[in-house]
């Protein structure tokens, strides 16, 4: 039923009918019976439940110190008019280096009116956080401060208010220096860093305000108003049988004057509605003034776990209640699966996964926006990495966005969740932060079931310091099935998983996982050498005095880089041992604005660019990565294009998942290519003609298995406009963005991928040009022309408050232009309120399927223990070149006669295999003879890697194995300094290791085939 103008005004707090025309009656306000329920609850006030509104239109933004901004009736109608979130400095995205991001004060302003109807109940703000700090003020009062520039924090508004027509107006004074200091300490933040954590300063994030009765459920905000919310939790776990035992714990306040004596209801509800659980909790006495937690649990049948790409989520109502009245309800979106993390592997829902994924700024950043991105946004970034077949996010130095958090749950993306840190140690002030920082995104995200692993630094901290942190996890998480832990740590008696940046690590006991892979930059620009604008391979700027071809790729090579890095985890995976590796992510998915050492402002590590464009290293790893641990899916993917000059004679490489792959050019055999790192495989000088080039790949049978084809497009012809595939309506409610793809096509439709057009465009209608990025001046941010590369581009169209007809129209000298036309939809706000939440319409994202039952990987070879050691010196050493810690390791004396070993197995056996970590792996290469008993099965020269170094060889029985020096080793320094200017270790410290005629072994293991 609608409510009348005359009623409403009447019930509002009368005021003055032109005064409320623009906010309440204007044509976008009741559209529909949403509307009309938004109307009834700010009319009549919430009904014994609390209500959770959009904070986030109409703020006036000043960038710039003012005096007496924070008082009520300070006039800001010069201020720009803007929505939130809202990085001030959000033009500087991609157009300037991290470092030289603008910093400073800014003041945000917000005019609003608390109905009558509310008086009586409790207030709350939440700022799911800002950057770096921000001191609030409600009517010239100040309420809080926030100043770690990361977490969420909260503030009780309900003293500070104005009910009825008395307007409030909410100040904040923002400041996002980089030098900004803890008030109360005079200590930095240690994550506030100019390599790593990208600026974008000011309300860059959600606000809402909270509406709850006397008696509630308290929200997940610790620092600020010292209470823990709700807590939800499985335990035994039964997959096969859809079950769990289903644990609520919600925290109520009894603000009223009366004891209480309260109970739990929980009902729990699938992703279409339907009610599959109830269940009670036991009365408990909450007196006015204190603080108790309700708790309820029972067996629950029927779930559908949450798992890798399939994002199954449940809404979970939580009712606190007297008697037969309902004195607060709550519903909180979470999902169950179960974890354990043992044996060196992880474990989701019974079943082993390898870690695959990408280790990406938590900023996550666009051109000309920041990280300001609304929530639909969010779920299409991280969607991709789904289909590149990431598995998990490490979010790099800070706690991710809750937003992104919760973009994680719905796309089934498995999470990494730093608190704060740059790199290195710290036992000051800045350790208690980190402490802080830690338990509060703990309490504010442990009902979010893709975080899998807490992260306690970017660096390895003493185990001391990782049982603090440890202790905060068991206090307020201690069920919820996840792994902490740090970089490295790989001999901690405490984490519970670790993993170096980039070396291979194995372990049989916790899960270790590499946590910065294939580190090398390169643009979408440059497809490879044969390709305008004909970029050379590697040529780039000098990086600190030296050439750096692995910063300035071409996407060629920088795909087959992803092939070679991504192998080095593959051979070690689960199944190939007992000692094996979990895997690792690569840095980072989408090009970023932190730290470079390419050519540009930004880094362009990305499998994606800026604007989430594909690049060809995208679809490598999306190759490799199908299956949780080995191949489960036939891939297969040519890099490159086929559009070349007459002439052009290149080498064609296919990645695939296939034993072998065969060429074919308009139907004729190029023959089988070259096969190497299991997934790469090379044709090398094939003349290109126009037409159709084919790469199919066979199974060990010879039955084709899996294609894929380029085919060449003709001559540039038109412009395309694409809207970029979204679930919801783009809104009119100054925030929201339509991402907008060009391509120069041919006239068949075709993309043209050589094509650098300069693209003009032409906006009409209430919308605002925010643009894309290009290599260039400027990088083109915000410029209405711009390149394309590769035969495509996008750009961004913000929205205005103004809903209606937006056009925009693409012009290219000799191309024909396009025109695509689109609507903004109208947003209900109500005296600055809004009832739409920014992640209204994003579902659960079920692309992947269920946990599947059957095993992730098969059993490849199988290890034999040595029982004892006898070495050339140090014996009392020799153990730890087999313990299980790759931190320790045997070493000579540097003297070539005392450079072997000889290794006693706990059985004879037919060994085919050995893998060896060698002291230095990185940088020296050792002349090595291995004999199995007397038999010489191995004579050579070790290969530089990242760790392993493996053996193969035909079965040879024994029981004895020998491995001895035979020769100086090689050395050739080569390990790329960190931004630090430290290099990376690449072994232990032991004396005479300097020396040619020395030996270290840190780990050694011995395999066989098994047995059929």
């Amino acid at each position: 039923m609608g409510i009348s103008r005359r009623r409403a005004l009447k019930l509002l707090g009368g005021i003055a009918p032109l005064a409320i025309a623009p906010k309440v009656f204007g044509r976008y306000s009741f559209q529909n019976d949403h509307t009309d329920h938004f109307m009834e609850e700010l009319l009549n006030g919430p009904k014994s439940s609390s209500v959770k509104f959009n904070f986030n239109p109409d703020w006036k933004v000043l960038v710039g110190d003012a005096t007496d901004a924070s008082n009520k009736d300070f006039n800001d109608s010069s201020w720009d008019s803007r929505s939130l979130p809202y990085a001030w400095n959000e033009n500087d995205a991609f157009k300037k280096d991290i470092a030289e991001l603008s910093t400073g004060i800014a003041w945000y302003r917000k005019h609003f009116s608390i109905p009558a109807s509310f008086k009586g109940h409790k207030i709350f703000l939440e700022c799911e956080g800002l950057r770096q700090a921000g001191f609030f003020y409600l009517n010239g009062q100040l309420i809080g401060k926030s100043e770690n520039g990361v977490m969420a924090s909260g503030f009780d508004l309900t003293d500070y208010l104005f009910y009825g027509d008395k307007e409030n107006v909410l100040a904040v004074k923002t400041d996002n220096s980089w030098d900004y200091r803890q008030q109360a300490t005079g200590s930095r933040y240690q994550w506030n860093d100019k390599n790593f954590y990208a600026n974008y300063g000011g309300l860059n994030k959600n606000l809402y305000l909270h509406i709850k009765p006397q008696v509630y459920q308290t929200l997940p905000l610790f620092s600020s108003l010292a209470t823990t919310g709700i807590y939800i939790y499985g335990t035994n776990f039964d997959i096969p049988g859809s079950a769990a035992q289903v644990h609520v714990e919600s925290e109520v306040k009894n603000e009223s004057e009366a004891d209480k004596s309260l109970y739990l209801e929980v009902l729990i509800k699938d992703l279409g509605g339907k009610q599959v659980a109830r269940f009670l909790g036991k009365p408990t006495m909450v007196t006015r003034g204190s603080t108790a937690v309700l708790k309820a649990d029972d067996l629950v049948k029927g779930l559908q776990f949450w798992s890798w790409g399939y994002g199954y989520l449940y809404d979970v109502q939580t009712t606190v209640k007297q008697g037969d009245s309902v004195v607060d309800t709550v519903t909180t979106r979470t999902g169950f699966r179960k974890t354990a993390f043992e044996n060196g592997m992880i474990y989701l829902n019974d079943r082993v996964i390898n870690i695959h994924g990408y280790a990406q700024r938590t900023t996550n950043e666009w051109p000309a926006i920041g990280n300001a991105v609304p929530a639909w946004l969010s779920d299409y970034s991280n969607g991709l990495m789904i289909e590149s077949n990431a598995n998990l996010v490490r979010w790099m130095h800070v706690t991710p966005w809750k937003q992104d958090v919760e973009s994680c749950d719905r796309v089934g993306l498995m999470q990494a969740m730093p608190a704060g840190d740059s790199e290195g140690d710290v036992k000051d002030q800045r350790w208690v932060q980190r402490k802080e920082l830690m338990r509060d995104a703990i309490i504010y995200n442990r009902n979010n079931p893709s975080i899998i692993f807490y992260e306690c630094g970017n660096k390895g901290i003493i185990d001391s310091q990782m049982q603090e942190m440890k202790a905060i996890r068991d206090q307020f998480d201690p069920h919820g099935g996840r792994a902490i832990g740090s970089r490295e740590m790989l001999d901690s008696q405490i984490a519970e998983y670790g993993g170096e940046m980039l070396y291979i690590d194995k372990s049989a006991t916790k899960p270790l996982w590499e946590m910065e892979f294939s580190r090398d930059e390169g643009l979408r620009k440059y497809w490879d050498d044969y390709t305008p604008p004909y970029h050379k391979d590697g040529d780039g700027p000098l990086y600190r005095g030296k050439p750096a071809p692995e910063y300035n790729h071409n996407m060629q090579s920088h795909a087959i880089e992803n092939v070679n890095r991504w192998y080095d985890y593959w051979k070690v995976r689960p199944g190939t041992g007992c000692r094996v590796s979990s895997g690792g992510v690569n840095i980072v998915f989408s090009d970023s604005n932190t730290h470079h050492r390419g050519q540009e402002v930004y880094r362009t590590s990305g499998e994606v660019d800026a604007m989430r464009i594909k690049k060809q290293n995208f679809f490598a790893n999306q190759v490799m990565w199908d299956g949780w641990v080995d191949t489960e899916k036939q891939r297969i993917h040519i890099i490159g294009h086929w559009n070349y000059t007459e002439g052009t004679e290149k080498d064609i490489y296919v990645v695939s998942t296939a034993p072998k792959v065969a060429l074919f050019l308009n139907g004729k055999s190029l023959g089988y290519g070259e096969q190497s790192k299991e997934f790469l495989f090379k044709f090398k000088n094939v003349k290109w003609a126009k037409g159709q080039l084919v790469a199919r790949g066979y199974d060990k049978n010879n039955t084709a298995i899996v294609t894929h084809q380029l085919q060449t497009a003709g001559t540039p012809a038109a412009l395309k406009l694409t809207l970029v595939d979204r679930p919801t309506a783009f809104l009119a409610d100054g925030h929201d963005l339509q991402l907008l793809e060009v391509e120069v096509v041919d006239k068949e439709g075709n993309r043209c991928p050589t094509a650098l057009n300069m693209i003009e465009f032409k906006l009409n209608g209430p919308a605002l040009w925010k643009g894309g990025i290009a290599v260039g001046p400027g990088n083109y941010i915000g410029a209405k022309i711009l390149p394309v590369e590769g035969g495509v581009n996008r750009v961004f169209i913000r929205a205005t408050r103004q809903p209606g007809l937006i056009s925009v129209a693409a012009v290219a000298e000799g191309l024909k232009s396009q025109t695509i036309q689109f609507e903004s939809k109208p947003v209900t706000v109500i005296n600055g309120l809004a009832k739409n939440l920014p992640s209204d319409g994003l579902n659960g994202q079920l692309t992947r399927g269920t946990t599947p039952e059957t095993p992730s990987y098969v059993i490849s070879r199988i290890p034999v223990e040595v029982s004892a050691a006898r070495a050339g010196v140090n014996q009392q050493d020799a153990g730890k070149c087999y313990d299980d810690n790759e931190k320790s390791g045997w070493s000579n004396d540097g003297k070539i006669q005392t450079a072997w070993m000889e290794f006693t197995l706990e059985r004879e056996a037919q060994l085919s295999a050995i893998d060896i970590k060698l002291n230095n792996f990185r940088t020296k290469q050792y002349p090595i003879a291995v004999k199995v008993e007397d038999t010489e099965v191995f004579r050579g020269l070790t290969e530089r890697s990242l760790g392993y170094f493996s053996i193969e060889f035909p079965p040879t029985k024994g029981k004895k194995v020998m491995i001895s020096l035979i020769g100086n080793a090689k050395t050739e320094d080569d390990i790329e300094g960190e931004v630090n200017g430290k290099k990376l270790g690449d072994g232990i410290k032991a004396a005479g290791s300097e020396l040619k005629g020395s030996l270290g072994i840190i780990e050694v293991e011995f395999y066989e085939k098994p047995r059929l």
